[in-house]
């Protein structure tokens, strides 16, 4: 899964949906509810779901950083806007080069 952007991502492009029912305390709703046009969002639903998209984005990184600290570096680099090119180029040569 392509962490990258992960919850801008999910706004930008149609995306098959799954229903799911959740119990969520009534007062987090209410805030949520408050919060969700002050952020831009047109209802709470897709606030949750940047929410989470943001969480599982970060998890995956964080994990990935601790299977490979190549990838955690090229995330972090990317982060600081390092062009997509230049990283992919020097992960190439990488891979050529070997261990």
């Amino acid at each position: 899964m392509d962490t990258e952007n992960f919850d801008t991502a999910s706004r930008s492009r149609p995306r098959p949906m799954v229903t799911i029912s959740m119990r969520i305390p009534a007062e987090l709703v209410t805030e949520l509810k408050r919060l969700a046009p002050q952020l831009g969002y047109c209802g709470y639903q897709p606030l949750i779901r940047a929410y989470i998209g943001r969480g599982l984005a970060s998890d995956l990184r964080a994990l990935g950083e601790q299977r490979d600290p190549v990838t955690g570096l090229v995330n972090r680099l990317r982060e600081l806007g390092v062009p997509s090119e230049v990283l992919d180029l020097a992960l190439e040569e990488r891979v050529a080069e070997g261990p």
